[in-house]
């Protein structure tokens, strides 16, 4: 807990005076007012982030956290639990879909087993800071305890703040979890106060049950553990996920340490929502990277209240819209720094 607390008494809105004359200099560029569009609101908020003019993007991460839920033993999937395993292997040998595409501006993919059910090899590239194998069966109590809750948000603390060090100036996040869909929708109905059914969405391959059996199963988890929708630490406890803290964790760090952190799909965005309930401050660090096609994905948009940049009907998960998203961030940096202004070519406007 010593940690999380440290991270969130260090966040601090954005600056607001370097927002000021960011947003001065958008508007002097070479163009039409506001012809850039989400360019130019993206461009300021950078500025706000860093401190700086001329933010500088060259160093980049999307780290992919991985768990598995005991609510798969309920039946929600029809895909084996095994893959979170195997697919957290080829992480680390770049063979995802976070992977091909974070090729494209040179991103690091950073795994990290945060609870995965079996033991990862030592030397398989991934990094284990397991906490448990798996989360407990929320359907039949918490999915963890509090302690535990907070030991994932601290395990994403801890590593971004390693590649932080290392010269990471954008965090990405990601996920790796069969059936993770299950608890973010817990996660999701609890904060919004909407019935399951209403958000709850295929995932990666749907159980026998089909929808209908899914909603039941979150319906029960929320009625059992009575999840407290003011406190993001409980409602994580309670019916989340270990990669679920370990994401949010990664976004309060970032924005203790003003570095921009890209949001991926629906499981990060519920992530967001968790760190934005912790401290919400937090919030103005964050870039929505794209849309996801899971139902309850625009309605977690929604409450956190910051829209996607991309409609590319994407519901991969793994950090991929993150990854898809970072050259629009070094293409907004390029044009505060390349672009000049009407003054700096001499023509009157």
């Amino acid at each position: 807990m010593k940690l999380l607390q440290q991270t969130i008494e260090k966040i601090e809105g954005l600056d607001q005076e370097m927002v000021v004359k960011a947003r001065a200099r958008v508007d002097s560029l070479i163009k039409p007012p506001k012809s850039l569009g989400k360019l130019e609101g993206l461009a300021i908020q950078l500025a706000g982030i860093t401190g700086k003019l001329y933010p500088e993007i060259d160093q980049k991460a999307v780290i992919v956290m991985a768990g598995d839920h005991g609510v798969y033993e309920e039946g929600v999937t029809s895909n084996p639990q095994e893959v979170t395993f195997a697919q957290t292997l080829n992480f680390a040998k770049g063979l995802t879909g976070v992977c091909v595409i974070g090729k494209v501006t040179g991103a690091k993919i950073v795994a990290v087993d945060v609870g995965i059910k079996g033991e990862i090899p030592s030397d398989a590239g991934v990094i284990i800071k397991k906490i448990k194998n798996g989360t407990d069966n929320m359907a039949k109590g918490p999915a963890m305890t509090r302690e535990e809750a907070i030991k994932s948000i601290e395990v994403g603390i801890e590593i971004a703040h390693e590649e932080i060090n290392k010269g990471v100036n954008l965090l990405g996040t990601g996920e790796m979890g069969i059936c993770n869909t299950t608890p973010s929708t817990a996660i999701l109905s609890v904060l919004k106060n909407c019935d399951p059914l209403e958000i709850t969405g295929r995932g990666a391959g749907l159980g026998t049950g089909g929808i209908e059996h899914k909603a039941a199963v979150i319906r029960k988890a929320i009625e059992i553990n009575k999840p407290d929708c003011k406190d993001g630490i409980d409602v994580l406890a309670k019916i989340g996920g270990l990669e679920i803290g370990g994401m949010a964790g990664v976004m309060l760090a970032a924005a203790a340490n003003r570095i921009p952190v890209v949001i991926d799909g629906y499981i990060s965005t519920i992530s967001a929502l968790i760190a934005a309930r912790i401290e919400p401050k937090a919030k103005e660090y964050f870039i929505t990277s794209h849309a996801s096609l899971e139902p309850g994905g625009k309605i977690a948009s929604e409450l956190l209240g910051i829209e996607p940049m991309l409609h590319m009907d994407m519901c991969l998960g793994e950090g991929s819209g993150a990854a898809l998203a970072f050259p629009i961030i070094e293409a907004a940096c390029s044009m505060m720094k390349n672009m000049p202004t009407f003054e700096d070519v001499g023509m009157e406007i």
